[in-house]
């Protein structure tokens, strides 16, 4: 019967998962048809306002082209018509002459012939017609206004959509996750020399199947990119994923996204346990100060959807890199720490894996602390101080010292204080080293055997400080890792 519970158990929650993934997938199809039906609206009115323009710019060449033959006309017209006037006065004239000159020759009188004789010759030398230019001066042909739009009508024959380049690839294998940074490729499936540039747009999820309907982050955009590859830097990783996608741009129009492609973003994260901090120690999110009032402000600790409570053995991530685990509390139940413990801890296990934090202190605080613990720490135990904590200690009362701690021994620590400390867990090598978190230099390395879960633990006195998550292990820290594995400081160096 047990057996059947749970196989009938196991055939619920697949049905159960396959029912989301539906409800999902019509979700987006919703969506796709919304989309569709704005995006054909949004084409159609770009298509009549370019034809309008482009009919606009017709209308105009016409008028244009209307008014110069209109003026050619005019001036022409002019021209004729004042040789035409010119040329019929002259006519006029020249017949009047000529009726004379008739009227003359018929005389009988022959000294009234010699004057009159004299009088026609000089009038005629003298008479317009003899003056006149008998060539048109304008012609009437208006040949040189013709126009021949076949060149033009056959381009506006080829009036077509706009050529919509590729759809890019993003290469999976030559993608890059490594110190907070991702470095993503793609290719287009062939060389286009018209591509101007690229978009590139990512966003953080904490699923790694197909997009979901309503996601818990925006994309991001990065806009302009002249090659086929980018690094996105400074990140913090406080998803389990980062999705992306990549679109190809012409000068005039850009083409349809890549397929998404879904990069493991894997990185400690977690927060600090305000419920069971010292009462002197005011917890703002990953910010802790020193009131010496007692006051303290809680913060309200919400569900974080984003995490799980399952082992890191059933973590699907596990095969790549072991996750640490969140749990409701430091310890259930646990009560603050008090007395000399100015303590608090982060609300997630190692139990797993290489893990990865910061820490910014004020190096003028009288005493801080920074290191692992075990879950039992007692809640009057300082940290360094009992074989459930390890620590590098600083110290500002009476003079100023830098130690290593462990089990009430402390070794104490030749280099410059830094601002910012660096802290390393390899949970299975047994391994808690400290660095310089700007030069990445090795302060101390304890070495150990973890046998049960351990916790980020953290200790101020008249101080203050902040502690930042959600980072990747450094390259340069695994590398040195590797290098010093054997050679670094020991438990048993703690005198």
């Amino acid at each position: 019967c047990y057996i059947l519970q749970e196989s009938l158990r196991k055939i619920t929650t697949t049905l159960a998962l396959k029912n989301d993934e539906i409800t999902n997938f019509i979700c987006c199809l919703k969506q796709s048809l919304e989309n569709l039906e704005g995006n054909s609206s949004r084409v159609q009115e770009d298509l009549e306002t370019e034809f309008s323009s482009l009919h606009s710019v017709l209308d105009e060449l016409k008028d244009s082209m209307v008014t110069r033959i209109k003026q050619e006309r005019a001036s022409r017209t002019y021209e004729l018509q004042s040789q035409l006037s010119a040329c019929s006065k002259a006519l006029e004239s020249s017949e009047e002459l000529l009726e004379v000159a008739n009227q003359t020759l018929c005389s009988s009188e022959a000294d009234d012939f010699t004057q009159a004789a004299k009088d026609i010759k000089d009038s005629v030398t003298m008479a317009p017609a003899f003056r006149l230019s008998l060539k048109a001066k304008a012609s009437d042909s208006m040949s040189h206004m013709m126009v021949d739009f076949t060149q033009e009508r056959e381009m506006l024959q080829t009036i077509k959509f706009l050529p919509v380049p590729a759809t890019p690839e993003i290469l999976v294998s030559e993608c890059q996750v490594c110190d907070n940074t991702v470095t993503v490729q793609w290719a287009l499936p062939e060389p286009d020399t018209k591509i101007d540039h690229y978009d590139l747009e990512h966003r953080r999820t904490n699923y790694e199947g197909p997009p979901r309907a309503r996601e818990d982050y925006p994309w991001m955009v990065v806009e302009g990119i002249r090659e086929t590859e980018y690094t996105l830097t400074g990140l913090r990783f406080d998803t389990r994923y980062m999705t992306f996608r990549v679109k190809a741009c012409n000068k005039a129009v850009a083409g349809e996204f890549s397929e998404l492609v879904t990069l493991e973003t894997h990185a400690f994260q977690f927060k600090l346990d305000a419920s069971s901090s010292h009462q002197n120690l005011k917890v703002e999110d990953l910010s802790v100060e020193w009131d010496s009032c007692g006051g303290k402000v809680v913060q309200d600790i919400r569900k974080d959807k984003n995490r799980t409570n399952q082992s890191p053995m059933h973590s699907p991530a596990r095969t790549a890199m072991n996750s640490p685990k969140r749990v409701p509390s430091a310890r259930v139940g646990r009560d603050r720490f008090t007395a000399e413990s100015y303590t608090v801890l982060g609300d997630t296990f190692i139990d797993a894996g290489q893990q990865y934090w910061e820490v910014r202190f004020d190096k003028e605080s009288k005493a801080f602390a920074v290191g692992l613990a075990l879950r039992n720490l007692g809640r009057f135990d300082q940290l360094g101080k009992s074989n459930a904590s390890w620590c590098i200690h600083l110290n500002n009362w009476l003079h100023q010292s830098l130690t290593a701690k462990h089990n009430n021994k402390a070794r104490t620590l030749d280099c410059p204080i830094p601002d910012r400390i660096g802290v390393y867990c390899n949970y299975e090598e047994g391994a808690l080293s400290f660095y310089n978190a700007r030069t990445k230099t090795l302060m101390h390395t304890f070495r150990t055997k973890f046998t049960q879960p351990v916790i980020p633990a953290f200790s101020v006195w008249n101080g203050s400080f902040s502690v930042q998550t959600g980072l990747q292990v450094p390259s340069v820290v695994q590398s040195g890792q590797r290098k010093n594995s054997g050679t670094s400081s020991s438990n048993a160096s703690l005198t």
